[in-house]
């Protein structure tokens, strides 16, 4: 009877192992949502060859990757993902942009991430992985910490992206003095600079500290009319530093003003958002000792010329995030053994891409971003 039992409980031990082992050895399949046709291919072929390379890099049979062209459009993309989940398939990369994402609810088993960084938890099978404004601002604030810096505003452009940067602010409690509000248009902004920098009362002050010592009796007036007439403005600015939350030419036409408003990079610090490693920074003299938040720029020059000697062409940044999503599915799947698709991310984890630090916490993603100066030509890493 005791060998019997034994022999029971041995057979138990070695079916228990080999059905453990079998679901090791599962198939990790990941559906790939793109527009592989369109306006917006060459995203979407930059992100499929993308993946290609993280698939070579994990060399892993159980990995299978399924792309479907979505056409760029949330009908054919729901078109898309109904045959990829007939096919048994559970998890997926994409859609790339926030306009396709509607009627993926039906899909109430599977998990979708997105590329947008977007920053939103209203659909419980959506996932933002990318670069979103609360991960950069808590990069700033860390700044800002760092460097003793108390006297921050924020420039807010209106538009679809400023629902996020206040989201982020808020939820990152970042001490900022003051959030303002502009127009993206030329125009206007300088307008509004000029308000912000209170730049009139600061250029009267100017002109009345002149005339001020021009009716004074100082001996030494003539040399002191001399260094005012030197400057633009005079007074306090009532801040040492700034967020422009913008990008490209907007983001340019607001420096400028700041500095047509006597507000300038040796008075105050002039912070962004993640530019990507804009070279047009680079040229541009008012662009000098600009700060912002960014990926690793070492891991992505690497990625960069990986993908050019592959394919003799330069990727765009959504497919270098692409790159780590493969390899964050697979780490989060391999570790989970593919049980609960929902508790998978769900569940606190940290993973190390090529991007950076992914914290995965009930299906949200936030990145853990390094911090760049723009100084004599080139991207300066500060932390």
């Amino acid at each position: 009877m005791k060998k019997l039992l034994n022999l029971i409980f041995f057979v138990f031990i070695i079916f228990n192992f080999s059905e453990k082992l079998f679901a090791s050895e599962e198939k990790i399949k990941i559906g790939l949502l793109l527009p592989l046709s369109g306006q917006n291919q060459d995203i979407g072929k930059s992100v499929l060859r993308s993946v290609n390379l993280a698939i070579n890099k994990i060399d892993d049979p159980i990995l299978e990757i399924y792309p479907k062209n979505n056409f760029d459009n949330p009908g054919d993309n729901v078109k898309a993902a109904q045959e990829l989940y007939n096919q048994g398939i559970r998890i997926f990369i994409g859609p790339i942009f926030d306009k396709n994402i509607k009627n993926l609810k039906k899909f109430s088993d599977a998990i979708f991430i997105t590329f947008s960084n977007k920053n939103k938890n209203n659909q419980k099978n959506l996932i933002y992985a990318g670069v979103n404004a609360t991960s950069q601002i808590a990069t700033i604030k860390k700044f800002l910490t760092d460097n003793d810096i108390k006297e921050t505003i924020c420039l807010i452009p209106e538009g679809d992206f400023k629902e996020e940067i206040t989201k982020g602010i808020s939820q990152t409690k970042i001490n900022l003095k003051k959030v303002y509000f502009y127009d993206t248009k030329p125009t206007e902004i300088t307008k509004r600079i000029e308000k912000i920098t209170r730049y009139d009362v600061r250029k009267q002050n100017l002109l009345d500290e002149i005339k001020r010592v021009e009716n004074s009796d100082d001996p030494n007036k003539k040399k002191k009319i001399k260094n005012l007439e030197k400057r633009d403005t005079l007074g306090k600015l009532g801040f040492d530093s700034v967020i422009i939350s913008d990008f490209d030419e907007s983001l340019k036409s607001v420096i400028t003003s700041l500095i047509y408003t006597d507000v300038s990079t040796k008075k105050v610090y002039f912070i962004t958002l993640n530019q990507w490693f804009d070279e047009s920074l680079l040229k541009e003299d008012s662009s000098k000792n600009i700060y912002f938040p960014s990926i690793n720029k070492k891991n992505y020059d690497n990625f960069s010329n990986l993908y050019f000697k592959k394919f003799n062409s330069y990727p765009n940044q959504i497919s270098f995030l692409s790159y780590d999503l493969v390899g964050l599915v697979y780490y989060l799947t391999k570790k989970n053994n593919l049980e609960d698709i929902d508790k998978i991310f769900n569940k606190t984890n940290v993973f190390k891409g090529k991007t950076g630090i992914f914290e995965i916490k009930n299906k949200k993603i936030s990145h853990v971003l390094n911090f760049y100066k723009v100084e004599n030509g080139k991207f300066i890493k500060i932390f």
